[in-house]
């Protein structure tokens, strides 16, 4: 698209974005009711709709945005993924490794008033290791969770691992955010609806409007740390009454409305928007992470074909990361082909094992497809264009996948029903699904721990539920790692299985800005957008 035709889009769609009661009716804003000056409120414009509030039933980044507003976790990774205490005033650990004793901050204290206390702790932590991948991984090593008093309580191993502060403050996946004990205690494999947590932002039921915006007021009773804010650790501080995210799923309305002041940040401008509104003097395009995000396509483990690695494998040869990352990114500055299932650039970045399929060659493709058993039946790929690169990007796969002789049925729906088809397990006829295209934070994907498309534990996996022993065995080999030289020969040897089977396709890596009004600023570095620290001019 040239640029005069964004231009001539954003002349368009100006009207929508400075009509005052068209907003206000669209948003679901009754007539008359005031307001918080809008000086001391954030107007953002998200990359998607919130449709499921509870961040441990759900790995999606809205939600995992949402649960870091209104939600707290024990540990919190700073910009450069390190972990700082974030509820917990002091732990320790026992000469041998296998005891770790935490004891919770003074004052914590839910939305609804209640003290936060170790049961709830313990709760949700158990909770969120029958959800989560790095959860799991520390499920496996965990042999006691125990409270001592209402603010302490002790985690028991089995056998030694340095990961504990790591992954009770992830980030990515499901988080481990602390409950109320009556809500953590429910049915892991149902969400979470009441939204009672103990951070610094309430979720504001009452004014939610699916499809229209998401309202967070300002959590008055919140104490934050005394450090100052580094990513997601150290204080904080509220600088905001509230928080509107704006729901505006066409690029060319949220483009206009940036640029008119009507939204103070665009979360996630089109790559192809970017030379429009980067000319305004009142807009910046900038970075809020270090690590660029991972494109996937992700097929299906346990039925045919991709329950035979050849199946998987043969979607690694039919496709050219470059076709994808230029339909969803557009300019090459903005992305790059990677092999590594780590993100090339990060701590982990090897990609052994994958030179054979850097290029594609469709002879290969259609051989392992051949071999696998495939016989022409009907594949579904669920995808939508709320999030438009990966809309794009599932056109793509549809085609390059026709090539080899897949039959492929590319579906489209909104992206709260891709996500809810996503955990369906059962066959295409029961609602189940083959493929979908999808993306990730570099925090995500940069470590064997973290990675949830490589998480191969079967039932425990992430969407796909990917099953192989081998590839297990090899990612306890680095978690159990005692230097960094044992760290990063069990990482390529772990690379070199899963190139082998085949969890998911990579499809390469991208940057992706931000965009925000002059007068915003504080927005920090962090593995998804947070909204303390951010002051409004």
């Amino acid at each position: 698209m040239t640029l005069s035709r964004l231009a001539c889009l954003l002349l368009a769609a100006a009207p929508l974005a400075l009509s005052a009661p068209a907003r206000a009716q669209a948003q679901g804003q009754p007539q008359g009711q005031a307001s918080p000056a809008p000086g001391r409120t954030l107007r953002v414009a998200p990359h998607a709709d919130l449709r499921t509030l509870d961040p441990v039933f759900a790995s999606i980044v809205i939600t995992r945005m949402h649960g870091l507003m209104i939600y707290e976790t024990l540990f919190a990774w700073d910009s450069k993924l390190r972990p700082h205490p974030q509820m917990v005033e002091s732990f320790s650990t026992s000469e041998d490794g296998l005891t770790w004793s935490f004891r919770l901050r003074e004052g914590l204290r839910f939305h609804d008033g209640q003290p936060v206390t170790a049961r709830d702790v313990i709760a949700s932590l158990k909770r969120w290791m029958g959800r989560d991948t790095v959860g799991g991984k520390l499920a496996e090593y965990t042999a006691a969770l125990e409270a001592s008093d209402d603010r302490g309580f002790s985690l028991k191993l089995k056998r030694p691992t340095g990961m504990v502060p790591f992954a009770l403050g992830s980030a990515v996946g499901q988080i481990p955010a602390i409950m109320r004990e009556s809500d953590a205690a429910t049915d892991p494999m149902k969400p979470v609806t009441d939204t009672i947590g103990s951070g610094p932002f309430r979720f504001n039921r009452a004014e939610w409007r699916s499809g229209a915006r998401v309202v967070y007021d300002r959590n008055a009773d919140y104490r934050p740390r005394a450090e100052p804010a580094d990513g997601l650790a150290g204080g904080r501080v509220v600088k905001l009454d509230r928080v509107e995210w704006v729901i505006m799923p066409d690029p060319a309305t949220a483009a206009a409305a940036l640029q008119t002041g009507e939204i103070d940040i665009w979360e996630q401008p089109g790559q192809d928007l970017i030379p429009v509104i980067g000319r305004s003097r009142e807009v910046r395009v900038e970075r809020y992470s270090s690590l660029p995000n991972q494109a996937m396509l992700r097929p299906n483990h346990l039925y045919p074909p991709f329950n035979d690695p050849r199946a998987r494998l043969a979607l690694a040869y039919a496709t050219d990361q470059a076709d994808f990352l230029a339909a969803g990114f557009g300019d090459e500055r903005w992305w790059k082909r990677c092999g590594s299932y780590f993100v090339c650039g990060g701590p982990n970045g090897t990609e052994a094992g994958a030179a054979g399929y850097a290029k594609p060659d469709l002879d290969t493709a259609r051989r392992l497809l051949a071999e696998s058993g495939y016989k022409g039946e009907t594949l579904v790929l669920t995808s939508s264009y709320d999030i438009a690169h990966i809309g794009r990007m599932a056109e793509v796969a549809g085609e390059a996948l026709r090539k080899i002789g897949m039959n492929v049925d590319v579906q489209f729906a909104d992206w709260g029903t891709v996500t809810t088809r996503q955990a369906n397990r059962g066959p295409v006829d029961q609602g189940g699904w083959n493929l979908f295209v999808t993306t990730a934070s570099g925090a995500t994907m940069q470590s064997p721990i973290t990675n949830i498309g490589t998480n191969m534990a079967c039932a425990r996996a992430w969407a796909g539920w990917p099953c192989d022993e081998e590839a297990e065995r090899l990612r306890n080999a680095v978690a159990e790692a005692r230097d960094e030289a044992g760290r990063m020969a069990a990482t390529e040897a772990l690379h070199r299985r899963l190139a082998e089977m085949q969890p998911y396709r990579v499809l390469g890596q991208y940057d992706q800005p931000y965009a925000r009004r002059a007068n915003i600023s504080g927005v920090l570095e962090a593995p998804v957008m947070v909204f303390w620290n951010i002051e409004k001019r």
